[in-house]
């Protein structure tokens, strides 16, 4: 009977630490201190870290801190180049798999909540596209702007609008597309598919990440900065040098719009500054709401000032099985 007991042996998917927060908030170190604690491995879950030459002003890991920890879905993409959540789940079931295989503990750290609620929960299976639909949306956008599109959104289901950056066309489509295919909202969709009575696609701790409001504050402006000392705009130059500026989504990221407007010449270089400043701290405010607001179905989270009040211990006993 020993020989087949492992016919009827259910695999077991690993156990992760999930790291969220807002931009600024210490994820980046605090995966860092944890992966080389436990010999694991760090999958980033930024919407923005994908793109291949998008490196200072997403805040990726530098080359000496991916020399001594592994990191995965960095530079899977051009900037041309579409990434889904979909896509993004693929890509990271894929990497958990081959560090479990290698039985590599794995650390998954990102700002973009949707990646991360994606890979815990699945996504919600609305009805397939309708080229149709998406070419007069987008010939509206064309025409009009994305604005006009999210005005209508938010007509016609302001929990979807309200989730949806009125500059990220490409999801605001999608959620007019479902309604003018379904005349129902996509948020009545999304909540049917009820996150909160799901089970989890894996075992997971998650830690938050929320320092009090002004060390936030401060922390984003020094990054800045430093992102601005360490060749921020060079950056920006060598994208555009290689055909890359707006209205790609992917410039049209905070810290590369307001600089692709001063290569433009429409912006005063210390005004884009400040705007950089002023946009990130809006954007870390909407993160904080995002996991604030929506529990992952799999864990409550587990928030900290900062990456010295978290148990690095407990996480690495949890990580293995005790």
């Amino acid at each position: 009977m020993t020989g087949t007991r492992g016919l009827h042996c259910r695999v077991v998917p690993p156990r992760l630490v999930v790291i969220v927060g807002p931009t600024g908030a210490g994820k980046t170190r605090l995966s860092l201190d944890l992966a080389a604690r436990v010999g694991g491995e760090v999958i980033s879950a930024d919407s923005q870290q994908v793109y291949v030459g998008m490196d200072i002003g997403t805040g990726k890991a530098s080359a000496e801190e991916r020399a001594r920890v592994p990191h995965h879905l960095l530079d899977v993409v051009r900037p041309d180049e579409e990434m889904t959540a979909a896509r993004f789940i693929e890509l990271a079931d894929a990497a958990i798999a081959d560090a479990a295989v290698r039985s590599k503990p794995v650390i998954v750290c990102g700002g973009t909540g949707l990646y991360v609620r994606a890979l815990l929960l699945g996504l919600f299976d609305g009805p397939p596209a309708s080229p149709e639909v998406r070419a007069e949306l987008t010939a509206i956008v064309e025409r009009e702007g994305g604005a006009v599109l999210h005005a209508e959104l938010l007509r016609v289901d302001p929990v979807a609008a309200a989730k949806i950056d009125a500059n990220d066309t490409k999801r605001v489509i999608r959620a007019l597309e479902v309604f003018r295919i379904t005349g129902e909202p996509m948020s009545a969709h999304q909540a049917r598919h009820d996150h909160k009575s799901m089970p989890p696609r894996y075992p997971v701790r998650i830690v938050g990440l929320a320092p009090e409001r002004e060390d936030l504050y401060r922390a984003i402006d020094a990054r800045v900065d430093a992102m601005l000392a360490a060749g921020l705009e060079a950056e920006v130059d060598a994208l555009r040098d290689r055909g890359y500026h707006p209205p790609l989504r992917s410039q049209q990221a905070i810290g590369y719009a307001e600089l692709h407007e001063v290569r433009d010449g429409t912006l005063d270089r210390g005004r884009a500054i400040e705007l950089v400043k002023r946009n990130s701290r809006h954007y870390a405010r909407r993160q904080l709401s995002w996991y604030r607001a929506s529990s992952s179905g799999a864990s409550d989270v587990a928030w900290s000032t900062g990456p010295a009040a978290v148990d690095l211990g407990d996480l690495e006993r949890y990580l293995d099985g005790l």
